[in-house]
């Protein structure tokens, strides 16, 4: 295709802007020797002489700390003259003050200055074994053309462009280009409906959309511009559809379309960046509220790419050299985070993943890890038990020996698929990280820690830099002791989280900061053990009161362990006796030959002795598939009501996989208390 490898060319010198000072941050990673080979900025940090030191500096001594880290590894065009003005209390959030930047330019401009023809993106196409390389000299040029080609088509600075695309580096030249131009990118996943899409559309008043003509993924076709056509019949603002070619297939097109090579081969390679203020919008991400509408979360400019470079070098101990492996959608925050922006603003290799693990077989990942000799891998616990329950030989007939680090993203990873991944997958030698976010990057994670510290399965355990952990109880008092559960707030603000709702403040700060005056909630309850370390214990609202006894449903999912059980969700109802009860959803591995009833008391059993007999399950129901996201989480909202018998009352499922499954779990859980009333 024209777009991946545009024509070589003098960049009249890169259109770099007059830099500010810079040291790459791709240090070596730390290993016991001089600190500040692993943090070069640690030397002017008073009493940082090990990891414990750094922490205290970075959550003591904020300004100095995140005032270090982006005077060196972001590249200004005018320096900030203030660290931080925030004020939880209040609701404002503001970083690096006065700095002037431009994203595009720390991800693509200066990397080319150094090593022009190194790789930026693999991209691991849905067909196996074409993947397809692209340097930062060639990505720069891709993006200066889009950028270009969006200017003529009259899209101006804070102008957001709705990007609606499959994994693929125009997707990614497609963000940076919004980003270079000054333009608000919101990247929707190339799956959702067309309403859904439209809702987004809507709700950012987006002038201008980018897709293809059709997409790939497991073998499968998707006619992603048709989903396109009916979503902005519904969007009068939209006046223009920028169309690529991802397939030969021609599609109809419209007045308000534009074929994209087409008009890029027009322009030149160089875009002039423009200057952006450290808090001026970058993007908007959609997440999918309870209520059904979507909500745009906001993210600015210098914060966010900071804290994304930052986590994606320290927690996966990144080093200049590697392929970095993250399987999420780019249409998801940790695609946003760690496919495109941390890799890119730290000079790195980064996968862009297209296809699905079991496309053509569940050997997928790993043989990808093979070929590519990926180093570090990022994925989530909903695909690892997925495979998990194909059996071992998937894994081992692969060479993985390339692997150093195994990250899970997206909800804790139960102790099963943990022992899984790191026994299995990473042959009991790569560290497995299980992440605990919130938008914009990685707040708490086993690493990084000194050498040699300790990591336990199914645990984020450690805060990471500038990330103050506080756990609350039901009337608001910190709770300052070990071994103890409540809400997970964040004592102080940090350079990556959300700034705001798109056009409503209001409802960020009754979601976010309202419920705990002075601190940032973040929905999730988490328990804190004897020795200081996290582990979340599920949202709260998925928090089961039993007999006065509160149980995070990730907690009883845990039932995992069991031999037969590859995938479980817990939802709490209605019990006359314990106030709440139990009712949980089971899905089987693969071969598994096990009677309903020895299932339920193997479970019933196992519950009461890893937790108590008050925890023990009032339902079990083995499903062949929970109803989830297209991006792999399930709806226990739907999986709610089910059990509470309002069927009729599911709500908006625009963004479900599978609708089949729904009603597999609605036959099958009326039969269950058929047979129970039967007994």
């Amino acid at each position: 295709m024209a777009w991946l490898l545009p024509r070589a060319c003098c960049l009249k010198v890169f259109c770099q802007p007059s830099r500010g000072p810079f040291s790459s941050g791709i240090a070596r990673a730390w290993s016991g020797g001089p600190l500040t080979a692993y943090m070069p900025e640690a030397v002017a940090f008073a009493g940082s002489r090990d990891h414990p030191g750094l922490y205290t500096v970075s959550v003591e001594q904020v300004d100095e700390f995140w005032g270090a880290l982006g005077r060196n590894r972001l590249m200004w065009i005018n320096p900030f003259h203030s660290v931080k003005d925030c004020n939880l209390q209040q609701g404002w959030v503001s970083w690096f003050l006065g700095g002037q930047l431009n994203v595009a330019v720390n991800c693509l401009d200066r990397h080319v200055h150094t090593a022009p023809n190194k790789v930026a993106l693999i991209w691991e196409k849905d067909e196996p074994g074409k993947e397809v390389r692209v340097t930062y000299r060639e990505l720069l040029e891709l993006t200066g053309r889009l950028g270009n080609t969006l200017k003529r088509q009259g899209v101006k600075r804070g102008d957001r462009v709705t990007i609606y695309m499959p994994p693929c580096p125009l997707a990614v030249a497609s963000m940076l280009a919004c980003a270079r131009i000054g333009a608000v990118h919101t990247v929707v996943f190339a799956g959702f409906s067309s309403e859904a899409l439209a809702d987004r559309i809507r709700d950012a008043q987006s002038e201008t959309v980018i897709t293809v003509n059709q997409g790939l993924r497991g073998g499968k076709v998707i006619e992603l511009k048709q989903t396109v056509d009916q979503a902005v019949r519904v969007c009068p603002l939209v006046k223009r559809v920028l169309v690529s070619m991802r397939t030969e297939q021609k599609v109809p097109m419209s007045e308000l379309d534009v074929p994209l090579e087409e008009e890029m081969m027009k322009e030149d390679v160089c875009c002039e960046p423009a200057v952006m203020e450290s808090e001026d919008l970058l993007f908007l991400l959609y997440t999918s509220g309870s209520t059904g509408k979507p909500k745009g979360l906001v993210h600015s400019q210098a914060g966010y790419l900071l804290y994304a470079a930052i986590t994606h070098k320290y927690v996966f101990d990144y080093h200049d050299g590697d392929v970095f492996g993250c399987v999420a959608d780019i249409g998801w925050i940790t695609g946003h985070s760690y496919v495109v922006y941390g890799p890119l603003c730290n000079g790195g290799t980064t996968v862009l993943f297209e296809s699905t693990p079991v496309y053509p077989n569940p050997g997928r990942y790993w043989e990808t890890v093979e070929r590519l000799r990926i180093n570090q891998f990022y994925g989530a616990p909903t695909a690892i038990r997925l495979l998990l329950r194909y059996g071992d030989d998937w894994v081992k007939r692969y060479d993985r020996s390339s692997l150093k680090t195994l990250g899970s993203v997206g909800e804790p990873i139960n102790t099963e698929a943990w022992d899984w991944y790191f026994n299995v997958v990473g042959d009991a030698r790569c560290p497995v990280l299980d992440t605990w976010w919130q938008t914009g990057g990685i707040c708490i994670s086993p690493r990084p820690s000194s050498p040699g510290d300790e990591i336990l399965p199914g645990m984020a355990m450690r805060p990471f830099f500038g990330i103050s952990p506080a756990l609350l109880d039901d009337k608001g008092n910190i709770l300052t002791q070990n071994n103890v559960s409540g809400a997970l707030c964040i004592s102080q603000a940090w350079p990556g989280m959300a700034r705001t709702i798109y056009n409503d403040h209001k409802k960020f700060l009754e979601t976010y900061l309202i419920p705990y005056p002075g601190f940032f909630f973040t929905g999730d309850g988490a328990y804190r053990s004897s020795q200081g370390y996290y582990q979340l214990t599920g949202r709260l609202d998925d928090v089961i009161n039993v007999s006065g006894h509160r149980l995070g449903t990730a907690e009883l999912e845990d039932i995992n362990q069991h031999r037969a059980v590859a995938e479980s969700a817990v939802i709490g109802f209605p019990h006359e006796i314990k106030g709440e009860g139990a009712y949980v959803f089971i899905v089987l591995k693969k071969g598994t030959d096990v009677s309903q009833e020895q299932l339920s008391n193997e479970l019933k059993e196992l519950v009461s002795k890893k937790i108590a007999k008050y925890a023990s399950p009032e339902y079990i129901q083995v499903t062949k598939r929970l109803p989830k996201t297209r991006s792999g989480k399930i709806m226990r909202r739907v999986l709610k009501k089910i059990v509470e018998d309002k069927a009729d009352e599911l709500g908006d499922l625009t963004t479900l996989d599978d609708h089949e499954a729904v009603e597999e779990i609605i036959e099958g859980h009326k039969r269950l208390l058929q047979e129970e009333q039967g007994q």
